[in-house]
């Protein structure tokens, strides 16, 4: 592992909320990107394409299903370690993050102290051949 701090993109269109987990990321060491929507998400994407991205399901025009189906189809994206992270938590959502590609689930409101060792989780599950190091 390099010396450069894990790098992850949050998109959520709720300010408050992208606030939030970038504050306990970055106080963690993280290397934060936002995006509020899935056209902000995808020009963050032709700079860089990190790890893990957290990624709101309930976005403003595409939502973060379809936005997962594009990115898991495309050969550049495809590997990113996909978090659905989202506040409407309904019986069956899961599955359809599931379905649509997610990696992970995450429900809101985020749990502070359970956040960044999740990530941390999510960044090892993400790389497992530098985990089994």
């Amino acid at each position: 592992m390099t010396d450069t701090p894990e790098t992850l993109l949050v998109v959520d269109d709720n300010a408050m909320n992208l606030r939030l987990v970038s504050f306990l990321l970055k106080s963690r060491g993280y290397r934060v990107l936002t995006a509020t929507n899935a056209d902000e998400a995808l020009a963050v994407l032709r700079e860089t394409v990190p790890p893990v991205i957290l990624m709101d399901l309930q976005l403003p025009g595409m939502d973060g299903l379809t936005l997962t189906r594009q990115l898991k189809a495309d050969p550049r994206t495809r590997r990113a370690f996909i978090v659905a992270f989202t506040a409407y938590a309904m019986k069956g959502d899961d599955a359809k993050a599931f379905e649509a590609g997610c990696d992970a689930y995450l429900t809101k409101p985020v749990d502070t102290r359970a956040l960044p060792e999740q990530i941390a989780g999510f960044f090892a599950r993400a790389r497992p051949e530098e985990a089994s190091r």
